[in-house]
């Protein structure tokens, strides 16, 4: 009779601790999924700021500088990809095209 009473108070206070865990995962869960959507929603306003500055910057027949592998050297833009963040330029004294990140390319 003594096993039978301990097992059920042994089985009482498992029942007790997995309730209790179970509420403290649940108010957890729901603080961050709270939390997430408010610093979320700032930064979307803010890249769609920057894109139609930077594609305002260049257009095709600017002369720029284009950084590339540590040096800057001379080009016209050829084109501009917005949604890309890229420029098309055609280096001085070369034949060739050359696409690069928007970020590389300042003007003159």
């Amino acid at each position: 009779m003594m096993k039978i009473f301990a097992i059920a108070l042994l089985a009482l206070a498992l029942t007790a601790c997995e309730s209790s865990t179970e509420n403290a995962n649940s108010s957890n869960d729901n603080k961050p999924a709270a939390a997430t959507p408010a610093p979320a929603t700032p930064a979307a306003p803010a890249s769609p700021a920057a894109s139609p500055a930077a594609s305002l910057q260049f257009k095709a027949g600017d002369k720029v500088k284009v950084t590339t592998n540590g040096s800057s050297t001379e080009a016209t833009v050829v084109s501009v990809d917005e949604k890309a963040g890229k420029v098309t330029v055609k280096m001085a004294g070369q034949k060739d095209e050359k696409t690069v990140a928007i970020s590389a390319v300042v003007k003159q």
